[in-house]
């Protein structure tokens, strides 16, 4: 269920905390593909679905930036600020790519709201660790430290 806070503040009390999970997001084969073709990434393991069902992970697997390219969805569909007007990433501390995800698989972000600091234009810097789970596995399928910027 989509958390809701009114002010930047708001969000920004909660630090060291868990502050949303998001909800489950099924990846396709026609998203892996356009993935392909948006960066010229075509490597059969992800775009060749009979020759991956043969390969190391038995079928189709998701580009590691295409999984951590969903941030910002996982982010919108978690949680919403009222007294927010935008918001830009600035960048990523950290990453790992710890679990593949096959084709057909269901990812979901969890939440945590490590740092956050003002900057100008009435704005937040807040650093958020983003474990994004694959739905059946015991490991995540990515860990992210990222950066974002947040205007009210």
């Amino acid at each position: 269920m989509k958390k809701t806070f009114q002010t930047l503040q708001d969000l920004a009390a909660c630090v060291g905390q868990e502050v949303a999970v998001s909800d489950w997001i099924t990846i396709t084969q026609e998203q892996v593909n356009q993935f392909a073709e948006a960066t010229g990434d075509h490597q059969w393991i992800h775009v060749d679905v009979e020759r991956a069902k043969s390969g190391p992970f038995g079928g189709p697997i998701a580009h590691g930036f295409l999984t951590l390219s969903l941030l910002p969805r996982l982010y919108e569909v978690a949680f919403e600020v009222v007294e927010s007007r935008m918001g830009v990433n600035y960048g990523l501390n950290r990453v790992r790519f710890m679990s593949p995800v096959p084709v057909g698989g269901r990812v979901r972000g969890r939440m945590k709201l490590l740092s956050s600091e003002p900057i100008a234009n009435d704005g937040l810097q807040m650093t958020w660790e983003t474990t994004i789970e694959l739905e059946g596995s015991p490991k995540p399928a990515c860990v992210a430290e990222s950066v974002v910027r947040r205007y009210r």
